[in-house]
């Protein structure tokens, strides 16, 4: 019986082996025939090195030189228009008439008065010299025309008031107003807004006070005109910081002959300082940005054969990537500066990190790159 189990016991061993064997085969052979991952594509490029020119940029807002909405001093009703909308006027020029009949009556009295007050005076004066009135009587008549003169001057700057002028050069907007309409004091006729030159206000960290002054040259752009820059000098320099951001106001005064900016608009401003600086740079879009530093993923041949500086674009070698820590620096536009982790020629993955892990193959195809532009401008049209 011993015997007979023993050799039981070792059919049963054998066989489980004979399965155990059977089914490592089988897994062995789903691994051999599963598909082997392929290269991930990506887009590369190489750290260039490039010459910036260090810049204080704010966002700022553009405003007219002198701006005012013209409105009457007095009630009456519109006799005649003079201008026509988004016109230029010049300084005195007659924008509006109102009704002024009755006060021009009322002036005619009043200089008619005044006039024989004048004459009464020069009358008695030549009776006061031969002694035939009275100081007193002297004194009345000159009191007298003084007080007519008065009552003049003042109808005078009522009729005067029913014209209703520019007060400086510019361009008036779009109005409402038309003969016979009748106007309260205070009612708004149109804007005057003088627009060449223009100032642009914008706003910087006291940090940056330092780096400022007066006279200093000023770049600005507008997405109105995407290819244009504007070029200005800074005028002023608010003495006082708003307590609440820390920030200072600067105002620079900007040509505008051509009449395109216009006040209300926001535009970008530039201040060039100090010295130009030698960095290397990427597009942003290369740095992936983690609690534990700034990383990117730095091209390789797969063999440490052919060292050579950069792989081509469009290539299809062999290609793997090692992630590597870097130091950023100042942005410009959509290039970030790295002062340290890289040298200049290496390539580096531009987009397609995401798939990424170190190691990894990859494809460069750089038939579509990622914006790398100092100066951006929108996209939408």
């Amino acid at each position: 019986m011993t015997k007979r189990m023993l050799i039981m016991v070792g059919g049963v061993l054998v066989l489980i082996a004979a399965l155990a064997f059977g089914f490592f085969l089988h897994i062995r052979q789903i691994i051999a025939s599963s598909p082997k991952p392929q290269p991930q594509t990506v887009t590369a490029t190489a750290v260039a090195s490039l010459e910036w020119q260090p810049q204080l940029s704010s966002v700022g807002t553009l405003t007219a030189v002198h701006g005012v909405d013209i409105s009457s001093e007095v009630a009456g009703q519109v006799r005649k228009v003079n201008f026509k909308s988004g016109q230029n006027v010049q300084a005195g020029e007659v924008l509006v008439q109102l009704n002024a009949d009755s006060e021009i009556a009322q002036l005619n009295a009043l200089t008619a008065a005044a006039e024989l007050a004048a004459t009464t005076l020069k009358r008695d004066e030549a009776q006061f010299a031969a002694e035939a009135i009275s100081q007193a009587q002297l004194d009345n008549d000159t009191a007298d025309l003084k007080s007519k003169n008065a009552q003049l001057a003042q109808q005078q700057a009522l009729v005067a008031k029913k014209i209703i002028r520019a007060p400086f050069a510019g361009r008036v907007g779009i109005t409402a107003i038309n003969p016979g309409q009748y106007l309260n004091p205070g009612d708004k006729i149109v804007t005057l807004q003088a627009i060449d030159p223009i100032y642009v206000d914008f706003f910087l960290p006291q940090r940056q006070v330092g780096m400022v002054s007066v006279g200093q040259m000023v770049n600005a752009h507008s997405d109105a005109y995407e290819d244009k820059i504007f070029h200005g000098k800074i005028t002023a320099i608010n003495p006082k910081l708003d307590t609440t951001t820390r920030n200072v106001q600067i105002q620079a005064t900007i040509p505008n002959p051509k009449r395109l900016l216009l006040p209300g608009m926001y535009a970008n401003a530039m201040i060039d300082v100090g010295e130009k600086k030698t960095y290397l740079t990427l597009p942003q879009t290369a740095i992936t940005y983690n609690p534990y530093g700034s990383t990117v993923f730095i091209v390789k041949p797969v063999t440490p054969e052919g060292n050579a500086p950069g792989v081509p674009p469009q290539t299809k070698a062999e290609l793997e990537v090692q992630q590597a820590f870097v130091t950023t620096g100042d942005t410009r536009g959509d290039q970030v500066a790295i002062t340290s982790g890289l040298k200049e020629g290496q390539m580096v993955v531009t987009s397609g990190q995401i798939k990424l892990k170190n190691g990894a193959r990859v494809v460069v195809d750089n038939t579509v790159q990622p914006a790398n532009s100092p100066n951006p401008t929108p996209q939408e049209h």
